[in-house]
C-alpha cells in the first residue's frame, strides 16, 4: 500500500486545479503566468502537472516535509522529461520563511493552511505569501464549509483498487478545531487507519478573505461551483460570486489579487 498514490488517486485532480488557475490568471491579466509557486505542496503533483503544460513555465514545490517531497521527486518529478526537470524546484522549507524568485501564482490548495490556529499566524503567512508575488501577482487558494463541516462524521468513496474513508473526528465549537483523518482499505480488505491526520481550524470565507485583505491584497474574490441544472449538483465550473448556497458541505477557490 502507498498511501501517497492513494491519496493522488482519490483526492487530487491536478488537471482541473490548473486549469482553473491558468485560465483565471489569463482573465484577471492579460497575459499568461510564466511562474508557480505551491507551497504545502506535498508530492509536488500539482506544480509537475504545471511545468508540463508549457515549456515557458517554471514551477516552485515547497514543503517542510523532507519524505514527502522525496516520493515526489521519485514518483513524479521522475516521470517528467529532462527538459521539464529543470524548470522543477522542490524546496524543503517552511512555508513562513521561505524565498523566492517573484511568483506571477502562489498556491495554498487542499486546505493545507487551515493548519494555522489563530489570526495573527495566519495573516502572518498570508503577508509573506503578498511579498513573495510579483506587481500583478496572484495567490489561489481552496477552501470548504458547509452545515456538516462541523459535524462530526466519517464517509466513504469507492477508488480503483480501494476505499477512501474521510473522517471528520472531532470539532471543538469554541475555537473552531477539528481533528480529522484519512484511511483506506485495499479491495483485498488490508487497512491503512490514519494514513494523513490533520488538525485543523474550520476557518470561515469572511475570516479568510478579511485577513487576506489585512494583508494587503488590494481585491479578493470567492470563485463559487455552479450548479448543473439537470442534475442540482455542481458543475464543475467556478465563477466569482457575492451569494452561495447554503449547502451541506461545499467546496470554493479564493483568488487574492496584489
Amino acid at each position: 500500500m502507498d498511501k501517497h498514490a492513494f491519496y493522488q488517486q482519490a483526492v487530487q485532480c491536478v488537471e482541473a486545479e490548473i486549469d482553473f488557475v491558468t485560465e483565471t490568471f489569463q482573465q484577471l491579466r492579460c497575459r499568461p503566468a510564466v511562474s508557480l509557486r505551491e507551497d504545502f505542496c506535498g508530492t509536488a503533483q500539482t506544480t509537475c502537472e504545471w511545468v508540463a503544460r508549457d515549456s515557458n513555465n517554471l514551477g516552485y514545490a515547497v514543503d517542510f516535509d523532507p519524505l514527502v517531497l522525496q516520493w515526489g521527486e521519485q514518483n513524479n518529478v521522475s516521470r517528467l522529461t529532462p527538459e521539464q526537470q529543470q524548470r522543477i524546484h522542490l524546496i524543503n522549507e517552511d512555508v513562513l520563511t521561505v524565498q523566492t524568485a517573484p511568483m506571477d501564482m502562489v498556491l495554498a490548495m487542499n486546505f493545507s493552511y487551515f493548519i494555522f490556529m489563530t489570526r495573527a499566524d495566519m495573516r502572518c503567512y498570508f503577508q509573506s505569501v503578498y511579498q513573495s508575488l510579483a506587481g500583478d501577482g496572484v495567490f489561489f487558494l481552496d477552501a470548504f464549509g458547509g452545515y456538516e463541516a462541523a459535524k462530526e462524521l466519517t464517509e466513504e468513496r469507492v477508488c480503483d483498487g480501494f476505499t477512501y474513508i474521510w473522517e471528520q473526528a472531532t470539532f471543538n465549537p469554541i475555537n473552531s478545531q477539528m481533528q480529522c483523518y484519512i484511511h483506506f482499505i485495499t479491495d483485498e480488505g488490508v487497512r491503512m487507519d490514519q494514513a494523513f491526520s490533520y488538525h485543523w481550524r474550520l476557518w470561515t470565507l469572511p475570516e479568510i478573505s478579511e485577513l487576506l485583505t489585512e494583508s494587503g491584497f488590494a481585491q479578493v474574490d470567492v470563485y463559487w461551483e455552479g450548479t448543473d441544472k439537470k442534475t442540482g449538483e455542481g458543475n464543475d465550473v467556478y465563477t466569482a460570486s457575492q451569494q452561495g448556497t447554503a449547502d451541506a458541505g461545499w467546496v470554493c477557490y479564493i483568488v487574492a489579487q496584489k
